[in-house]
């Protein structure tokens, strides 16, 4: 497809994205999107829910009210949008996407970030072992074969807080009890993100130019990531890197912490066959465990590079991360 430029448009075209919709803007990503696009002051953000969620959103919100089984209330509210993220919790219906990004084209909406959040959806190796990966091509392949809006899935890795919260399925860490299970060594980095920092590069993201100029104009576009991942990442590390910001953060050291070791392939398939048993945590074990493979899977900054800098992104802080996850933790949260 021939490359498009702002000069080229008709009168009247503004050349950035203002129109923005959002499902799931009550979510743990979801409201970090909402927050840091209402940062800039540059957008107008509408959150699609449904008629009896009790959610609520900033005054600077708008809200429409759609029935995910009437496609006709979720096109009327996507007519006119420009961006349309989709962020559903893992309990929602297995049709739901679909829905949304069907309504999506009839309503002519250019861009979709799709509910494919975390790692490298170009690394074939990782996608073909990793348990999320043909939802995540399928839902890609949908938006491509509706053939209106270019998808643009966030590569952000796993979130941070959450999987460092979460119980040893997740990052291998139980805080509370100051236990760990090393994977391997403990020592295979991977990238990883803070909800604030998805939230952040999405809007600054969003805050580029749609358009080159013209053909001189080299700066970074919106239009480049047509059909393409945004590769952002708050940190490249590892479990000895995040047991060594907690150790800081909390004023221990790992004689304070039982730490075990387990390999990361036994994991994995430890993790598969108590899926096949009806074992909901062992999705949660061989997706992590197939994460953290000492062959560089989980590191898609050394191989596809992260968009970071060209976005303008800010570095994170790892130790003020791991402060907000303890709190968490000392806090009780469970998402569940």
């Amino acid at each position: 497809m021939a490359q498009k430029y702002a000069k080229d448009q008709p009168t009247g075209f503004a050349n950035f994205i203002s129109k923005i919709a959002i499902v799931g803007a009550g979510g743990h990503i979801g409201k970090h999107f909402v927050e840091e696009l209402l940062k800039t002051g540059k957008h107008n953000v509408t959150a699609l829910t449904r008629v009896e969620s009790t959610n609520t959103f900033p005054s600077a919100v708008q809200v429409s009210h759609i029935n995910y089984d009437d496609e006709a209330s979720i096109v009327s509210a996507l007519e006119g949008q420009q961006f349309f993220i989709i962020s559903l919790s893992v309990t929602a219906p297995p049709d739901l996407h679909s829905k949304l990004v069907k309504a999506a084209a009839k309503a002519g909406v250019p861009y979709i970030m799709p509910n494919a959040y975390g790692y490298d959806p170009k690394n074939k190796r990782l996608m073909a072992q990793l348990v999320t990966a043909s939802q995540v091509a399928e839902r890609i392949a949908e938006i491509e074969g509706l053939g209106v809006s270019a998808h643009i899935a966030m590569c952000c890795g796993f979130w941070y807080e959450w999987s460092l919260a979460l119980p040893p399925p997740w990052y291998g860490f139980d805080v509370k009890n100051r236990k760990v299970t090393f994977f391997d060594d403990g020592k295979t980095k991977v990238n990883t993100s803070t909800w604030g920092q998805c939230g952040r590069a999405l809007a600054a993201f969003l805050s580029l130019k749609e358009l080159p100029e013209d053909e001189n104009d080299k700066s970074p576009v919106v239009s480049s990531w047509k059909n393409e991942p945004l590769y952002i990442s708050s940190f490249l590390i590892s479990q000895r890197d995040m047991l060594d910001s907690l150790n800081r953060v909390l004023g221990t050291s790992d004689k304070d912490w039982t730490i075990d070791f387990e390999p990361t392939e036994k994991r994995y398939n430890d993790g598969l066959a108590e899926m096949k048993n009806g074992d909901r945590m062992g999705f949660v074990k061989a997706m992590y465990s197939r994460v953290f493979f000492p062959n560089g899977d989980g590191d898609f900054e050394s191989t596809s590079g992260l968009h970071n800098d060209l976005i303008g992104l800010q570095k994170d802080d790892l130790d003020e991360a791991t402060k907000r996850t303890v709190q968490m933790v000392e806090s009780g949260w469970s998402p569940f």
